[in-house]
């Protein structure tokens, strides 16, 4: 896994990173949050060696200064158009295999990959921001590092695209490695990542499951069906808890949990469950939430 320990970055009294820390499991898709200026791709760089500043990044437990090979150990992807404009697609990534030792039939393999066949021979120069994300992509992921860390690497695609980056990126996680993503497209992460870190002005707000994050938000409960008897237990169960609970007559409306929290409350106290339903708010309500008085701006409506 990836563990971010205390970074820190200050612009003379500007503080851009706060004694930032957090973890990026193996197998899961974590999501990178932030409003604009919260210090989002100031961290990646930090965590890259790219920045000077303060704290560690260690990576499966080693510092980058400290791996045999940074390409197999950690894959990133932070600006859309860092290439050498009349350097051809191929010839790029045949010079980053070259750093990281890795043949030119993995470069063929990669370009078939990500769909660059067609663009190959050509310089990014002239590519779309679209195709240049699937190229940064490309030389993140050529040496099969077993840490990815690509900021915003949606912006630009179509929607077919970002289908195609949220599948792809779902299943390298699946294979073992830890990815860490950041992007703007909150209704596009809800689906993408599996776990979420949230910063502002540089410090953490927010990291936890995607499924318990929203679930704690204004707007989520959960719907729980089961016969009259049972309701007075599985209420106190839950509010013993520490869970909002309004109650009907042979069901209940549950705040701050997930289904399977309470199916595991019900199952402990031997109470049926005829129903059971998430009623979610989205991520985008509950970043806003999140990140509303950290903003220079209010959100809602018009004075």
């Amino acid at each position: 896994m990836i563990a971010v320990e205390g970074l820190r970055k200050a612009y003379g009294s500007t503080v851009a990173v706060d004694d930032l820390s957090f973890e990026v499991p193996d197998g899961q898709v974590t999501g990178f949050l932030g409003p604009n200026g919260s210090g989002k791709s100031t961290s990646m760089r930090l965590m890259l060696g790219l920045d000077f500043g303060s704290g560690e990044t260690h990576y499966d437990g080693a510092s980058l200064r400290k791996v045999d090979s940074t390409s197999r150990t950690v894959g990133a992807h932070l600006d859309a158009k860092s290439f050498h404009p009349k350097r051809s697609a191929r010839n790029h990534l045949r010079m980053l295999a070259q750093e990281a030792r890795v043949p030119n039939a993995r470069v063929d393999e990669v370009i078939e990959e990500l769909g660059l066949a067609s663009v190959a021979k050509k310089g990014p120069g002239a590519f779309s921001l679209g195709m240049a994300q699937r190229l940064g992509l490309a030389g993140a992921i050529l040496a099969q590092p077993r840490n990815l860390i690509l900021d915003e690497p949606a912006n630009g695609l179509d929607p077919q695209s970002i289908h195609w980056l949220r599948d792809y990126l779902r299943d390298y996680a699946a294979q073992g490695n830890a990815v860490l993503v950041s992007s703007h497209l909150l209704s596009e992460m809800q689906l993408m990542a599996e776990r979420v870190v949230v910063i502002a002005k540089g410090r953490l707000i927010a990291d936890d499951s995607m499924a318990a994050l929203v679930a704690r938000a204004d707007g989520s409960s959960v719907s729980v069906r089961t016969d009259s008897e049972s309701v007075p237990a599985l209420r106190t169960a839950l509010t013993d808890r520490g869970f909002e609970v309004a109650v009907g007559e042979d069901d209940l409306s549950v705040k701050g949990a997930t289904t399977e929290q309470i199916g595991r409350i019900a199952f402990e106290i031997s109470v049926p469950i005829l129903e059971l339903s998430q009623h979610q708010a989205s991520l985008e309500s509950v970043f806003l939430e999140l990140t509303d008085s950290e903003q220079g701006f209010r959100t809602g409506g018009a004075a």
